[in-house]
Parts: C-alpha cells; structure tokens; sequence
C-alpha cells in the first residue's frame, strides 16, 4: 500500500518549530518581521497573500502590508523595495507574482536585497544554491525536500527525475537534489522520449501544470511520486499534474493534491523569514 505523504501534518510540524523559534528571539528581543507587498487585486494573489499573513500571525512573525493599486508605476515598486532594504527591523522582503504587465518581474526580484529575498528567486541566492554557498532556498523546492527527508525517504544514490525546469520550481530542484546526492536528470517539453525517462526514476517530481499527464505509463513500480502541479479539472475540482487514481496501486510513496506540496510552501517562507534574522545580523 503506497504511503501517503502528509503535506499539512508536515507543514504544521514546521510552523510549530517556527513558533518556537521565533518567540525565544522575541524573547531576546528580536522581532522577525516580514513585508509583503501585492500590486493589483489579482483574486489567486490576494488569497496567497492572505493565506502568508495567517501563517504570519499564526508563527509569532510580524507582517506588514503593503497593497498598492493596479497602476502603481515600476519606479514607485522599486522605491517601496528600496526603502524595506534600508529598514533595520525588516527581514523579508517578499512580492507577490504575478505583476502587473508594465512592471518588468526580473528587475523587481533583483533590487530585493539578496539577504531579505526570503523567496530564494535573487540572481545571488539562485547562485549559491549552484555552487553550494549558503542563501535562500525558493520555498517549494525547499519544501519537497522536508517533504521527503521527514517521511524517512532517502535521495541519496537515487534516481531523481523532474518533470519541468521552472525557475521556480524545476531548476532549483534540480540543485536541491543533487546536494543531497541523488543522481538527477530533467526532463522539459522538448524532450524527445519523457515516458522511457521517467519510468526509470526512483523519485519523481512533477511540476508542467496539466491535469493529470503522468500517468501510471510514466512511472516505475515502487516509485516515490512528488506532484506541484494545482489545477482544476473538468468538474472545477483541484487536481495534480499526475494522475494520482491511475498512478497509486504502482508507487511506494505519493503527495495527494490537495494537502501535499502545497502547505509546504508557506511554511518553509516562514522558516526563510527565521534564517533571514541570521543573515540579517
């Protein structure tokens, strides 16, 4: 019977290290404060954002807010950035994607100072990552990581194959992989033979976003299967980029969607906010 791994118990496990964590700096004297800015009522972003600022109150880290208008120019963004870097008791520095077209994305994560970039998207922590330098991790990739490692699953000598090479997700899982030994290789949308691949990976994450693509064909018996993928299907209902039904009777270990990478995320952006007080020093 495939193990069925637990994103929300594993998330709450975290945030419940992060209270922790956090009320004895408070109790040092340390507040960690996170800033979070949105531009535009995008609905999926200001449930993201929503969902950030619980997680926030709920782990004991304060959160200030920062909702500006849909026409809030590139210069004004980048100004608001400017002046949270130069804020002594600001930690981290997060801004809610997507932005608004007139806003250039790359240059917004760049003028974030690397150290409060507790979204791991910086140019420099994106480099540290690569050589093995210490940094911000991005909080998906970080999150699978846990995900694994807290359900007794060992990476070390095995297989990884990654469905995707996101900036956000693929790529920097790919590193994430290989620091803990595991051999990996990626396969994209221009990969010529993707089902030969993944039937041959011991641990398979999958982050395209479309419903349901990997199939039971794609995948090794005794797999451990890792999906990213939140979509909705044909009937409004969220569903994964992996066919879990079909998928299930083959793998050792599976995430569900929902409940499984998903809660990862805000938890480990809470544990980022944590570090940034270290790196911050």
């Amino acid at each position: 019977m495939a193990h069925l791994i637990d994103g929300k118990k594993i998330s709450a496990d975290i945030k419940e290290e992060v209270k922790k964590k956090a009320g004895e700096l408070r109790k040092k004297g340390t507040e960690v404060c996170l800033a979070v800015i949105q531009v535009g009522n995008n609905p999926a972003s200001t449930v993201y954002v929503n969902n950030k600022k619980k997680a926030c109150e709920y782990v004991g880290i304060k959160s200030l807010s920062y909702e500006l208008k849909e026409e809030t120019t590139e210069e004004e963004l980048l100004g608001l950035i400017d002046k949270l870097n130069n804020m002594p008791e600001v930690n981290g520095i997060l801004v809610q994607l997507p932005l608004p077209e007139h806003i250039d994305e790359d240059k917004v994560i760049e003028r974030i100072s690397p150290k409060k970039d507790v979204d791991g998207f910086h140019p420099m922590n994106v480099g540290a990552l690569s050589i093995g330098r210490k940094g911000f991790i991005s909080c998906t990739p970080y999150g699978i990581i846990q995900l694994l490692k807290r359900s007794g699953i060992d990476i070390e000598g095995k297989h990884c194959v990654i469905v995707g090479r996101s900036n956000i997700v693929g790529k920097p899982m790919a590193m994430l992989l290989l620091r803990e030994n595991g051999t990996v290789t990626v396969v994209h949308s221009r990969t010529k033979n993707i089902k030969e691949i993944t039937s041959q990976a011991d641990i398979l994450v999958v982050a395209i976003g479309k419903p349901k693509y990997i199939t039971k064909e794609y995948v090794k018996d005794g797999a451990v299967v890792i999906d990213v993928g939140i979509n909705r299907n044909e009937n409004g209902k969220l569903c994964g980029d992996v066919d879990f039904d079909d998928v299930l009777p083959k793998v050792s270990a599976i995430t569900p969607v929902p409940g499984g990478v998903g809660p990862m995320t805000i938890a480990m952006l809470m544990n980022n906010c944590l570090e940034a007080v270290e790196l911050n020093k």
